[in-house]
């Protein structure tokens, strides 16, 4: 379960939220797993890694992590947060558009607000990276990828959260969104099924 204190057991409400990231709905595309949790950020936290594979191509990637401290963090304005990374490789020429770091804090935005996450304390960044090789690896194809990392206060059950984390990587992945109509389940440890590819 992460972190945890040594003077006493594991709070209810810390367990109960892990609860909801367990049972949490998420796109069928996207492969989450739990994964060790960071020791010394807070007294509690769980740590979950998610990628989407589409033909056996990996699209996205990325991490998800719930903090607790009963005391509180002034800096939180509450006593849980929610940290978030998600990645993925993107074309050049998408890259070189000066808007794509506010289109893509705008998938963050849209994925907490379609799932009715609301937060607080909202913050994070978005880096795009183009790598050519040069000298001895200038035969190596040029890379491009995009990455947006952001954390907040929960306000609302975190398997709500979760499921727009998940919703953003499909985002970065440049999977589309999928229709209110769609009916998916949570899938864990397995592949989802390919609903898209790349635009």
């Amino acid at each position: 379960m992460g972190a945890h204190s040594e003077l006493g057991g594991t709070p209810s409400q810390f367990t109960a939220a892990v609860d909801q990231l367990r049972s949490a709905v998420v796109r069928p595309e996207v492969v989450v797993d739990e994964m060790p949790a960071p020791t010394r950020i807070a007294p509690f936290a769980h740590a979950m890694s998610g990628e989407i594979v589409v033909a056996d191509e990996e699209l996205a990637g990325g991490r998800f992590i719930l903090l607790h401290d009963p005391a509180g963090h002034d800096a939180w304005n509450g006593t849980f947060r929610c940290v978030t990374f998600a990645r993925a490789d993107i074309e050049g020429d998408m890259a070189a558009d000066p808007v794509l770091p506010a289109v893509g804090w705008s998938w963050l935005e849209d994925a907490l607000a379609a799932r009715g996450a609301e937060a607080t304390a909202v913050g994070g960044s978005v880096t795009v990276v183009h790598t050519e090789g040069f000298g001895s690896m200038v035969e190596d194809a040029p890379q491009s990828q995009v990455e947006v990392r952001a954390s907040w206060t929960p306000l609302t059950g975190v398997g709500d959260h979760l499921s727009a984390w998940g919703d953003l990587l499909a985002a970065v992945a440049g999977l589309p969104p999928l229709t209110p109509d769609v009916a998916y389940l949570p899938r864990r440890g397995q592949r989802g099924s390919s609903l898209g590819g790349r635009p």
